[in-house]
């Protein structure tokens, strides 16, 4: 097992960073991992489900991302990009605010060009994010989404035209300000064939945040905090789930996000609870899986977490391997990416 920050690091050429979605969704290109011969397959997204067994659980991660980049204008008419990171309460949110130095408490932005909503800076975080209070008329999720815009991760350049393709066909509910990405691939048709073929579907909820793309920035990987997320697994889904594993059937993973929730809420017997919590669990090389068998994810940043969590899934130099082979075949990564199915 390696802790060295560096053996999680890989060369990318910029032009295989996925910039805009597949069309259709599941035309994107699928990398199939046997884990236990080392074995690979190119396939097509819409290929995996040929490798799903009837007998199959697939657990999605069915949270809706909101639109949360907004911009503001100073009184002094110069203009902020604001974040939403995580609500605090009705109308408070810790956010994220670009060159906001000089934005001091009590100051206020307005956002809109008949300044729809109000927000004003109520407190400086001591890693730089900011509180502000929103002040509008009506219901605010109807405000955002008329004046807000989806919060594309920092290395898409291209600008998305239509709001739905940042977002689940099966997105339900929650405050999410980054996509469980590997979700992007699935289709409507798709996911009927899939449970067609008796296949069950079940739903968990993780609110991905802004740390999903944060690189570790520490030598030592275990120096690394992690960043916490709200999440939520229904007493239904539980049942269904744990019942799957007694009788040896297969849990397949829509995600590191899915996986993420799922591995966090682990009770005796290495039963899975239900419940509602926030997890900042860190999975690495060496962590035994309690709950996934198989994993779907696309290819992940350079010394990421998640590049960590899929290398602990199989392991880390045959995980390195299949990144060099993808850049080889010149498969397109990050969250407008292919995908990988690792069983």
């Amino acid at each position: 097992m390696s802790t060295k920050l560096l053996d999680y690091d890989y060369e990318l050429p910029e032009n295989l960073i996925g910039q805009l979605p597949r069309t259709p969704r599941d035309s994107a290109r699928l990398m199939t991992i046997d884990k236990n011969k080392n074995k690979i397959e190119h396939k097509i997204f819409s290929d995996i489900i040929d490798y799903l067994n009837p007998s199959d659980i697939l657990v999605r991660n069915s949270t809706k991302v909101i639109p949360a980049r907004l911009f503001g204008k100073k009184e002094t008419g110069g203009v902020l990009e604001v974040l939403l990171v995580k609500r605090l309460s009705l109308d408070t949110w810790e956010c994220l605010i670009k060159h906001a130095k000089k934005l001091k408490v009590g100051q206020k932005l307005y956002i809109g060009n008949n300044k729809e909503m109000i927000a004003e800076l109520l407190e400086v975080k001591e890693d730089g994010n900011r509180i502000l209070k929103f002040v509008y008329e009506g219901i605010f999720e109807d405000v955002l989404d008329n004046l807000g815009t989806m919060p594309l991760p920092p290395y898409i350049q291209e600008t998305l035209k239509e709001k739905g393709r940042y977002q689940t066909v099966y997105a339900l509910k929650g405050e999410s300000v980054a996509a469980p990405t590997a979700g992007l691939h699935f289709t409507e048709e798709l996911l009927k064939k899939i449970e067609e073929k008796g296949i069950e579907i079940v739903d968990i909820f993780l609110e991905v945040g802004l740390g999903t793309f944060r690189p570790v920035q520490t030598e030592d990987v275990l120096d690394h905090k992690m960043h916490s997320e709200k999440f939520e697994i229904s007493i239904q889904a539980a049942e269904k789930i744990n019942q799957a594993k007694k009788e040896g059937r297969r849990i397949i993973s829509v995600g590191t996000t899915t996986t993420r929730c799922l591995e966090s809420s682990i009770g005796e017997n290495d039963e899975l609870m239900a419940g509602m919590g926030e997890t900042e669990i860190f999975i690495y090389p060496g962590y035994k899986f309690k709950v996934v068998d198989c994993l779907i994810t696309n290819f992940h940043l350079p010394k990421s977490t998640l590049l960590m969590l899929v290398s602990a899934f199989s392991n880390r130099e045959f995980i390195m391997e299949i990144y060099k082979e993808a850049v080889k075949e010149e498969y397109h990564f990050f969250s407008f990416g292919d995908g990988m199915f690792i069983y």
